[in-house]
């Protein structure tokens, strides 16, 4: 990992520790409820950086949430000027991390699959008359 990726990396997640901080206690928004920063990835440059988050709740949580996000965009920013040491503050753009659903929508595929293929190899074992005790 080269110096100016480790700084990066420790940048973004000083914005993630930060943002964490600003909108669970500061940010008054009614549409931002549960929110977990995910990750945070900065550009190259410094000016832009990526916020991944979930949401706690439903799928129209998350529409709202990115909307109240996106409107106090430009209040985090400023408060995250006065804790960053860095010569530009980065602007925010924010993303819907949707891997934890994804994540559990696979492992209840696989949870079918497996209970699909028991019944199977149950019912052929009935069938070919194989007792495996």
């Amino acid at each position: 990992m080269s110096l100016d990726n480790s700084r990066k990396v420790r940048v973004g997640e000083q914005i993630r520790r930060e943002l964490s901080h600003l909108i669970s206690r500061e940010l008054k928004d009614p549409r931002v409820g549960m929110v977990t920063i995910s990750d945070v990835e900065v550009s190259g440059d410094f000016a832009h950086a990526k916020v991944f988050y979930t949401v706690l709740g439903e799928d129209s949580a998350s529409e709202s949430t990115q909307k109240g996000l996106e409107r106090a965009a430009g209040f985090m920013r400023r408060q995250l000027g006065k804790e960053l040491t860095i010569r530009r503050t980065p602007e925010l753009h924010f993303v819907y991390d949707s891997t934890q659903e994804e994540a559990a929508r696979l492992d209840e595929l696989i949870v079918k699959a497996r209970s699909r293929d028991s019944i199977e190899e149950d019912g052929s074992d009935q069938k070919t008359g194989n007792d495996s005790e």
